[in-house]
């Protein structure tokens, strides 16, 4: 079932905007012309991804870097651990768990974005 979700009026071209529907927090995010609804909730932490990074189709947890795919949900990297002070920083350890974000449908119909949060 597509509920309204927001207008597409407040997410700006390559942007995301946090929203709660029907007791679900999601992030609607922009990508070249279409919607997509993730999961607000980073698979590693937990970190609020609105606060991250959209670069393209790729969205990257404010907190420990994980990145995931918008279209898909797949994790597609996990956490950056922290590097001591003044060293480089650590590289991507796969150890580290990342679950892939849940997604839902989305669609603009008549200025609105819609979200099947089934």
């Amino acid at each position: 079932m597509f509920i309204k979700a927001l207008s597409e009026s407040e997410i700006a071209p390559g942007g995301m905007r946090a929203v709660e529907l029907d007791g679900r927090e999601i992030v609607v995010c922009e990508y070249s012309g279409a919607y997509y609804a993730v999961a607000r909730a980073c698979g590693h932490a937990g970190a609020r991804l609105e606060r991250g990074a959209l670069t393209g189709w790729i969205l990257t947890c404010p907190l420990h870097f994980a990145q995931f795919d918008i279209r898909s949900g797949e994790a597609l990297s996990g956490p950056v651990p922290k590097a001591p002070a003044g060293a480089h920083p650590a590289p991507r350890d796969p150890a580290l768990k990342t679950s892939a974000l849940r997604t839902w449908p989305a669609r603009a119909v008549s200025g609105w974005i819609y979200v099947d949060i089934d």
